[in-house]
């Protein structure tokens, strides 16, 4: 997903002389080609991700486009003042590439996994959040906000996610896509845990629960108007993230139903529950412990119908 995303990128800046890239000491086989391409655009400021956002801010108020990379929770947690008074703020035009998203980096433990950076991304004004699920989405996302102005967060996986979708689809970015549609639940995921929802939809359409899957990349802005339609025509929703669910995928979510005026569909928001990564091990492991694979979120969703199916009428 990052190689073809920092080729994309490389792509663009053949014919956009703006675009440069900021590394904080990171990147290492991936920035490299960039780098010897265009040197005179390419800065690695070392370990220190909170100069790197207010380089990038100012570099950007020169008139570039920039781009920060590094690790999800260091690009984020570790400078997010920088980020708000000095991007953001400033409505500067920098798009800040994460790596490693959630649990990636499970087994260098809680200070390596970034499970709350969506939601503290969300809450800074003038700045858009993606969570692509595979390459191609990746690839959409990072075309698309290098040509609109103003910050970016874009959180990417980095374990050779699968391809979900057909190469060179042409995606609207900024909407809902509906991966299968049904009647019974609606699961909504974003980033690579996309997989684990399609899976589990397998799963429980063999147990006759009608399920439909849909991918959000753009977490903000959020395509309310279809979260409004699929409130109303399913009975459950479950959204389905490597975060907290207070504040990510499943907060935004909230927020729309909150405003919905009559019946809609019950929300169910699977992610860690207001809780740290206290346990130490591979990705799948932590997706399996928490609640996030495949087999854990169909058995979640069918004891969600049995228990409060009369609930949701």
């Amino acid at each position: 997903m990052r190689n073809a995303v920092i080729e994309s990128i490389e792509c663009l800046a053949e014919n956009d002389p703006r675009i440069m890239v900021v590394t904080a000491d990171l990147g290492y086989g991936v920035l490299e080609q960039f780098a010897k391409k265009y040197p005179s655009r390419f800065f690695n400021v070392g370990i220190s991700e909170q100069f790197m956002a207010s380089a990038a801010a100012g570099m950007a108020l020169l008139g570039n486009i920039v781009v920060t990379y590094s690790i999800g929770n260091f690009a984020t947690l570790r400078g997010i003042e920088q980020i708000r008074n000095d991007i953001c703020y400033h409505n500067a035009n920098v798009k800040i590439i994460a790596v490693g998203g959630g649990f990636a980096y499970g087994q260098l433990g809680m200070s390596h996994h970034a499970t709350e950076d969506i939601a503290m991304m969300r809450a800074l004004p003038n700045m858009r959040v993606f969570v692509p699920a595979d390459p191609e989405e990746a690839v959409t996302v990072a075309n698309y906000a290098l040509t609109v102005d103003g910050p970016c967060y874009i959180r990417l996986a980095r374990r050779g996610e699968p391809i979900l979708y057909t190469k060179g689809l042409c995606l609207d970015i900024e909407k809902i896509h509906a991966v299968s549609e049904g009647t019974d639940v609606a699961l909504l995921a974003c980033g690579p845990l996309l997989n684990e929802a399609i899976r589990a939809a397998t799963q429980l359409e063999e147990n006759h629960i009608s399920t439909g899957v849909f991918s959000i990349p753009c977490v903000k802005p959020l395509d309310t108007e279809a979260i409004a339609n699929i409130a109303h025509k399913y009975k459950v929703i479950v959204s389905v993230e490597e975060h907290q669910i207070i504040g990510g995928l499943g907060g935004a979510i909230a927020e729309v139903l909150s405003s919905i005026k009559g019946s809609r569909a019950y929300l169910h928001r699977l992610g860690l529950q207001d809780e740290y990564t206290s346990i130490v091990g591979g990705y799948e492991h932590l997706c399996d412990h928490y609640g996030l694979c495949s087999s854990a979120i169909a058995k979640t969703v069918s004891s969600l119908l049995s228990t409060c199916g009369n609930s949701m009428q």
